[in-house]
């Protein structure tokens, strides 16, 4: 059995029966980790600063994409979980020989789908908007 309490501020704490931390949703770093990605500019953006968001991120896409969002009753949702698991198929992901702008259109990509993912999150848990 798993107990999950999520908020709009803070991590939700979550823990199955034998006490074992799950990981939790943090809406509030998650938005911000989108946003952050998000405001990038390629003209602006180094290779490095995409790097180093892009871990973040990626993890972000993979937790909610673990979550009951309603994939199985809403087709837009099922798209979104499609095109999420195609953006972390590791054959998708940036390599060191993606060319910059590749990595920031994928960045900005998997950044996109995560905020709409935890908009849903958001909405079906009954928290405030990302």
């Amino acid at each position: 059995m798993v107990i999950t309490v999520a908020s709009s501020g803070k991590a939700s704490r979550a823990t199955d029966s034998a006490g074992t931390e799950v990981l939790p949703v943090d809406v509030e770093t998650i938005s911000e980790s989108t946003e952050a990605a998000l405001s990038m500019q390629m003209a602006t953006s180094t290779r490095k600063d995409m790097d180093t968001s892009l871990p973040e991120i990626v993890g972000h896409l993979n937790l909610l994409l673990g979550e009951d969002l309603g994939a199985d009753e809403d087709d837009e949702v099922r798209e979104l979980f499609r095109t999420g698991y195609r953006l972390l198929d590791l054959q998708n992901r940036p390599t060191a020989e993606t060319p910059s702008f590749g990595a920031f259109i994928y960045l900005r990509d998997a950044a996109d789908v995560t905020r709409r993912l935890l908009w849903i999150y958001t909405q079906r848990h009954g928290l405030g908007a990302p």
